[in-house]
């Protein structure tokens, strides 16, 4: 071997290659599509597994919860034993997720499959970090935005095809078969077109952290859905409420003492991360209370005065899709307005702009185009705060800490959207119609609390986020002034 191919192994292969954007791209819409597809039919999986609106919320929270502690876990893995292995290690859990899913009959087998599907959280961080290595960094820009337009894309599509496989008396499971399928092509393609990379980091995953956040967020949630069956001063409500603040407590303790935290707790003594943090977990938080809320809402009979009987065909294309589509043209409008006016303004206006969508719909959703407009305003707002979000935290840490903060507001996002959930099917479970269907209360709560976390995210932006100021002030300097 000539010393010049030794040296051109030693580099990290790069590509301008369209092939590496695109599968990545459809790596980072399946972590959408699982996300999105089972939502319309939690009303089918109730009545075919026979279990109450509680448990069966868990199959979307579960997934969520998985998502919150996978991620950053399994990202941290990539940069150890390289990325390209954890992508396809990530493909291989979400293939076997789903065939379990697709051929079990046992509610807890379904819950073990979503848990294996949220761990496709972590293929868009995995993803961007194979794109810095391996694209040439004039093309990066764009292969980053074309990975960021799949979620969107990925979001909407999950509804149409959730609405198609399940329409009438279909299946449910055909979900899982379709996404099984998805998963193999997706296995071959990355096996086939991602290049080899050489982990080039050292350090170690907080496997303890992982693991004690998982039980407090768990115990905690079980509190939130089951606190209506158990009875809210029970012994198992108290007993879970209490271990989970005494897990939490633990768990604050091992990340104050590790070297390389699973969640960097120090950072957040900083007002603008720990305001931006925030502001990241009610749009986790909301997304998934609009669309489990208008879910259940749709499907209510008509002839209840507040529902309108919707099918899941009905629900996924008419009342869904135009929401989770809109991100489509916010996600892109969120990150110019980002470029141009600064992360700050931008947070601020996707707050008031969720703030009025939420009164819409507290106010007004007796009507089929009132609910969608209601959903098309709020999920507009939190498109346009996952761009603003990361650019607050990008703005105000040195360079080599990057990864590891915006690994954190992945984590509190993943952390708000399991809560939201849970909220919703604990809101649902306890004002149940004779018939099953929740009474109209429910979604006069939901839009109120949904229409509180914006009020308080308008605050937050304001008191805790800095004006904008130039870049150069933000990282020059022992003590920079930390504006966006």
């Amino acid at each position: 071997m000539t010393p010049h191919a030794s040296r051109r192994q030693e580099r990290p292969a790069r590509t301008s290659g369209a092939a590496l954007v695109c599968v990545l791209a459809l790596l980072s819409t399946v972590t959408a599509l699982l996300q999105t597809m089972a939502v319309p039919v939690l009303g089918k999986m109730s009545r075919d597994l026979e279990v109450s609106t509680a448990a069966i919320g868990w199959v979307v929270t579960i997934n969520l919860l998985a998502a919150a502690v996978l991620t950053p876990v399994l990202s941290k893995s990539g940069d150890l034993y390289g990325r390209r292995r954890l992508v396809l290690v990530v493909v291989v859990a979400v293939a076997v997720g789903s065939l379990v899913a697709a051929v079990t009959s046992s509610y807890w087998l379904l819950l073990v499959a979503r848990a294996a599907q949220g761990a496709s959280f972590c293929l868009f961080p995995l993803s961007v970090g194979i794109l810095r290595d391996h694209l040439d960094p004039r093309r990066l820009p764009l292969g980053l935005s074309f990975l960021t337009g799949a979620i969107s894309v990925g979001a909407g599509a999950g509804l149409v095809l959730t609405g198609i496989l399940t329409h009438g008396d279909r299946d449910y499971r055909n979900i899982f078969w379709f996404t099984l399928t998805v998963a193999l092509v997706l296995l071959v393609l990355a096996v086939a077109v991602i290049p080899r990379d050489r982990p080039h980091r050292t350090g170690r995953v907080d496997w303890i952290g992982g693991f004690l956040l998982g039980v407090a967020l768990i115990l905690l949630l079980l509190a939130m859905t089951q606190g209506n069956d158990w009875g809210w001063t029970s012994v198992a409500t108290a007993g879970c409420l209490g271990g989970s603040v005494v897990t939490f407590a633990a768990w604050l303790t091992v990340e104050n003492r590790v070297r390389e935290p699973l969640v960097p707790i120090a950072m957040l003594r900083d007002r603008t991360l720990a305001s931006a943090n925030a502001i990241g977990f009610f749009i986790g938080f909301g997304m998934f209370l609009i669309f489990l809320a208008i879910t259940a809402l749709v499907q209510v009979p008509e002839s209840h005065g507040h529902g309108f009987s919707a099918s899941v065909l009905e629900t996924s294309l008419v009342y869904l899709l135009p929401a989770a589509s809109i991100g489509i043209i916010a996600s892109p409008l969120g990150g110019m307005w980002v470029s141009r006016f600064g992360g700050r303004a931008t947070l601020l206006v996707s707050s008031v702009v969720g703030l009025l969508g939420y009164l819409q719909l507290l106010a007004f959703h007796d009507r089929a185009w009132q609910v969608i407009l209601g959903g098309v305003t709020t999920n507009a707002a939190f498109s346009m705060g996952f761009a603003a979000v990361p650019a607050v935290v990008t703005a105000v840490v040195r360079p080599h800490e990057t990864a590891l903060a915006n690994a954190m507001a992945s984590i509190t996002r993943s952390a708000g959207s399991a809560l939201g959930s849970a909220l919703v099917v604990a809101l649902i479970a306890g004002h149940l119609m004779p018939d099953d269907h929740p009474h109209e209360s429910v979604f006069v709560i939901v839009f109120s609390i949904g229409a509180a976390t914006m009020a308080l995210s308008v605050l937050i932006t304001a008191v805790g986020i800095p004006r904008r100021q130039a870049l150069a002030a933000q990282t020059t300097g022992p003590d920079p002034q930390r504006t966006v």
